[in-house]
């Protein structure tokens, strides 16, 4: 075994442990495993919410996406800051109604709000499809990570099974408090690990990070512009719009449970100011990406660009190191994601008896849901960026219910928001599964316009039935009304 493996799988080691040490008996019902009680302070939810921005798609595919496109990678940087102002806004608004209600999960927003169980059902059934290939992500990257730094594919594929192995023990023993505990460990080894990558590899290749770019723009001058093709000022615009209103507006279901752990609204304003310097945390990887153009083929894989750097810059031991911090975006992540999508499953769609039923179909669908991506994975392996994009394009569906559900009296009825999260789905799957042309727009906003547009035109039919039945209840009334005078 190498130095550099045997590192990375030790670090595993202690990560996980970290996490399942983090609570000291396992979790006797749903809202405690899920959020803690309500009683997360400011530190705490800054390094779970920062740890939902920086996965494995930041530390990969983001060098990945900058190796084979360019700036066009630079669409990542601005739609957490921009999510972060919505949140500041409306946040605030879905804690006090968790708290006033108990919410455990995104589907019980809508269910409470909307008055329907088969609403919240569908939310729950719909998020779960769509966050699949973002819990893929995280073991494609984790795969990856593996199999680079032992410089064997076998090797990748056992550690992915390992790392879903490792990541399912802490997440059903800890839930919310292990993914927390981790968080911390995570953030820390990050920091160490991009700081660096951003001397080491520059130096290694070009003297350091000027003299770098300078080549850069001297050798592959169409790679700092968004030139024509598939990743140009369309899909650039249309990428960031989808993942702001994805990301802003809740869409995801592993933003609710940090947000209700909140021990109250001004720890998460606080949080949300501050958020979005945790974006200077994408530069150092997007600029490997551009000093990958000056070292390796053109056919090289991109995913792997900042880690095969990264072996020819530095010794085994440092690169172990850098491995840790990769496995480490990889596993956190993917138990903040596996961890909203059980607690859907269980609440929303399986619906248990007890406590006790609760916890043990929640725990079942963590395995569910972890072998099936670890499945997905292994038979249908896709580029990190791509699978990031389908996760925004399906969940940002969810938007117009979430956002017509805030006012004291939704603005739309439980018809008009399934209809348009149906529609919006449906166009998703297709666009995407059938590779429809959409001149490189992001599938999720035409998606969105169909969705917005069939609700309100449900709603239209609906409040027009509903006026019309009223009226003729309303002459019937005074027709009897005449007759009995008479």
């Amino acid at each position: 075994m190498s130095t550099a493996l045997a590192v990375a799988l030790a670090g595993m080691v202690v990560l996980v442990a970290v996490g399942f040490y983090s609570r000291r008996k396992p979790a006797v019902d749903l809202a405690e495993w899920s959020v803690a009680g309500r009683r997360f302070g400011g530190l705490t939810l800054w390094f779970l919410q920062a740890g939902e921005t920086y996965t494995t798609f930041t530390f990969l595919g983001l060098a990945g996406l900058a190796f084979t496109s360019g700036v066009a990678a630079t669409y990542t940087i601005p739609y957490v800051p921009l999510a972060c102002i919505i949140w500041y806004f409306i946040g605030p608004r879905l804690w006090r109604l968790g708290r006033e209600h108990g919410y455990l999960t995104q589907a019980d927003f809508f269910e409470e709000r909307y008055g329907s169980k088969r609403l919240g059902t569908l939310v729950a059934i719909f998020s779960a499809i769509f966050m699949l290939p973002y819990l893929q992500l995280q073991i494609t990257g984790l795969g990856l990570i593996i199999g680079l730094v032992a410089d064997d594919n076998i090797s990748g594929t056992w550690g992915k099974i390992v790392g879903t192995v490792l990541t399912a023990a802490f997440v059903l023993r800890a839930g919310i408090r292990g993914t927390a505990a981790t968080s911390y460990l995570k953030d820390a080894l990050m920091l160490i690990a991009v700081a660096i990558i951003a001397i080491a590899v520059p130096l290694h290749v070009a003297g350091g990070i000027w003299p770098a770019f300078h080549e850069v723009a001297s050798q592959h001058p169409a790679r700092l512009t968004l030139h024509e093709g598939p990743n140009d000022q369309v899909w650039w615009i249309s990428s960031m719009l989808a993942s702001v209103l994805g990301l802003g507006f809740f869409t995801f279901p592993s933003l609710w449970p940090p947000m209700l752990a909140a021990r109250g609204p001004e720890s998460l304003r606080r949080n949300w100011i501050l958020l979005p310097l945790y974006q200077i945390m994408l530069v150092p990887p997007m600029m490997i990406g551009f000093v990958a153009l000056l070292a390796l083929p053109s056919d090289a894989s991109a995913n792997g660009a900042l880690l095969t750097l990264s072996a020819q810059a530095m010794p085994a031991w440092l690169l172990g190191l850098i491995a840790v911090a990769g496995a480490s975006a990889a596993m956190v992540p993917a138990s903040a994601i596996v961890l909203s999508m059980s607690s859907n499953m269980a609440r929303n769609v399986i619906r248990g008896g007890g406590p006790r039923a609760q916890i043990l179909a929640n725990h079942g669908v963590v395995l569910l849901v972890l072998a099936l991506a670890l499945v997905l994975d292994l038979t249908r392996p896709n580029a990190l960026a791509n699978l990031l994009l389908i996760t925004f394009s399906g969940l940002v569906q969810f938007a117009p219910g979430l956002v017509a559900a805030l006012p004291e009296r939704p603005w739309l009825g439980t018809a008009a928001v399934v209809c348009g999260i149906v529609v919006g789905e449906a166009f998703t799957i297709w666009a995407t599964f059938c590779k429809i042309d959409l001149a490189h727009v992001n599938a999720g906003l035409p998606a969105l316009g169909l969705n917005i547009v069939v609700a309100v035109l449900v709603e239209a039919v609906v409040r027009g039935s509903t006026s019309n039945r009223g009226r003729r209840d309303r002459e019937s009334a005074r027709s009897g009304a005449m007759k009995a005078d008479l």
